[in-house]
């Protein structure tokens, strides 16, 4: 396979820790707008209250804590793009004060007796849904603590009748129970389905980088065919003009030695160009073709001579041997199942071929210690490490690698699956179909 440099394996590795940054990265603009509506709701809600309803509250108070709401929206929509999105620590602030304001709304206002008291969910499920672990946590701890805080320590609720409505102490302990588990619950739960979402996403975006950088490599080589198309005619020129210049020259004279200097580099970038032509011509069909056992080796070549011992075989052979258009999506699939059976081999990897009528399959196995039985229903899913990215020879990657190769070789309609073998290591089958195979081929003909 190309490689950009010596280590093969090492090149490979990708850092996609970026992707997994920037999408826990909230816009400020989205907590603007919402803000707005609550800044909307709040006013309505103590107007209509006030003066609709004319039930007795601190009214002063109220719109005073929703012009605090109302500075700070002006604030940050005038201090900040509609574009810029809030790190951990600043997301952590803007959701605090979002739990801060209308709890002080509701302490003036009944505590906990206040149905709008749910809304102090609405800053954690925001948290849940784009931020980190521990900044989930801290807003969901700071929302239980405000709620607690209202349950014991509020004004009375507005209420026509002098006194207000007291309600029983075990009723207000029952809602307490009912926000705070409500509240733990839609956390969880959010969090996980958005989490999940999130790796998803990023590992097929990683998917994408891997195959977009196979398939530029691919290219280099037409590229350098091309060059030396375009640069052949004007270099014929220059060492025409340099022979000429040369037999016109006598030797000994000042511009000799000049002039012979010239003749031989050109020379020279004539005879780099010819090579790169020839090798363009002579693996042009190589580059559009490539044959089962072509592909292996393609794929096994940059992991030899890494201290583990890498055999090809043949195990079955019935009709011509298949052949497939270049495909960098399944270069790339099959060589992440090669290397991370060399990375985990202890002593050999031995790749398995063949091929019949009907299908086409490639086993790769090692001798290294298998999978966890944990890890063995996961296989195929984003950021599942075979072992703890710990352990050196592991490399401490994210656990892309398998995903990335299973997910290349399914669009290129393979059938992957990866087991523990009986006594020690694991195998990695692939199977296609002959069709399949050679689907991207014209008239999907096999040779």
């Amino acid at each position: 396979m190309n490689q950009l440099g010596s280590d093969g394996r090492s090149n490979r590795r990708f850092d996609f820790v970026t992707f997994m940054r920037e999408s826990q990265r909230l816009r400020l603009a989205t907590l603007v707008r919402l803000r707005w509506l609550c800044v909307a709701g709040q006013t309505i809600a103590c107007v209509f209250v006030a003066w609709v309803l004319w039930w007795p509250y601190p009214i002063a108070p109220c719109f005073a804590l929703i012009g605090v709401s109302l500075a700070l929206n002006l604030y940050l929509a005038s201090r900040y793009s509609g574009s810029y999105r809030l790190s951990s620590k600043a997301a952590l602030a803007v959701l605090t004060f979002d739990i801060v304001q209308p709890a002080g709304l509701l302490m003036l206002t009944g505590g906990i007796q206040n149905p709008f008291t749910v809304f102090l969910i609405a800053p954690a499920v925001i948290a849940s849904a784009t931020q980190p672990p521990v900044t989930v946590a801290a807003i969901t701890g700071f929302a239980v603590a405000a709620t607690t805080l209202l349950a014991t320590l509020h004004m009375p609720l507005p209420w026509p009748q002098p006194g207000g409505l007291v309600l029983p102490s075990s009723y207000i302990g029952g809602l307490w129970f009912a926000v705070v588990a409500t509240l733990v619950f839609a956390t969880v739960y959010i969090y996980r389905v958005a989490a999940e979402a999130r790796t998803l996403a990023d590992a097929l975006s990683a998917t994408e980088l891997v195959l977009q950088r196979e398939q530029h490599l691919s290219a280099l080589d037409g590229l350098a065919a091309a060059a030396a198309h375009e640069l052949g005619t004007p270099l014929s020129t220059i060492a025409l003009v340099a022979k000429e210049m040369q037999r016109a020259i006598p030797k000994g004279q000042p511009m000799s030695d000049d002039v012979t200097l010239l003749v031989e580099q050109s020379e020279r970038c004539r005879l780099i160009l010819r090579r790169l032509s020839s090798l363009s011509s002579s693996s042009e069909s190589h580059l559009a073709k490539l044959t089962v056992m072509a592909l292996i080796e393609e794929v096994a070549d940059p992991h030899r001579n890494f201290g583990v011992q890498l055999d090809v075989e043949v195990v079955e052979s019935v009709g011509g041997e298949p052949v497939s258009a270049r495909n960098a999506a399944v270069i790339s699939g099959v060589g992440n199942i090669v290397e991370n059976a060399v990375d985990f081999a202890e002593s050999s990897v031995v790749i398995r071929a063949g091929w019949n009528q009907t299908s086409v399959w490639i086993d790769v196995l090692d001798d290294g210690p298998g999978f966890p039985v944990a890890v063995l229903d996961r296989i195929g899913e984003p950021y599942m490490a075979r072992r703890d990215a710990r352990d050196q020879r592991s490399g401490g990657g994210l656990g892309l690698g398998l995903f990335i190769a299973v997910t290349l070789l399914q669009r290129s309609g393979a059938t992957v699956k990866i087991e523990n073998r009986p006594k020690k290591g694991a195998i990695a089958s692939i199977v296609w179909s002959r069709a399949a195979y050679a689907s991207d081929l014209p008239g999907h003909q096999n040779t």
